[in-house]
């Protein structure tokens, strides 16, 4: 058995989403903007550039918001003001961010400096 799943044999998820990859579209309520044209990553999550950067729009008949660090919609709950990333993807983030780095990561102690520019 191959490593790669036989052609005539697609994967669940590309089941699912074939319809959507033949005829991508923005699937914001009223946009239906062709996508056909659009980057890769707008047609891969079926959401319009301008959609992808809306404070509000109309999901399955929900208000909604993309999150741009979870390629997803959520509730307009989920983020402060009009940020475009969730809270939850923002904690994590500013987490790593306040994590301390081990001393031979950091590139401003004096021996290693010193290490790169002698002789």
């Amino acid at each position: 058995s191959s490593p790669h799943p036989d052609s005539s044999t697609p994967s669940k998820r590309s089941r699912a989403s074939y319809h959507h990859i033949q005829n991508p579209c923005c699937q914001v309520e009223g946009c239906n903007l062709d996508l056909k044209s659009a980057k890769d990553y707008h047609r891969r999550h079926r959401i319009c550039e301008v959609h992808s950067k809306s404070p509000k729009v109309i999901v399955a008949g929900m208000e909604r918001r993309f999150c741009q660090q979870c390629s997803r919609f959520h509730e307009l709950s989920e983020f402060d003001d009009k940020k475009r990333s969730c809270r939850r993807r923002l904690s994590d983030h500013n987490a790593r961010r306040r994590r301390v780095q081990p001393e031979s990561f950091q590139l401003k102690t004096p021996a290693l400096s010193s290490a790169l520019y002698s002789g």
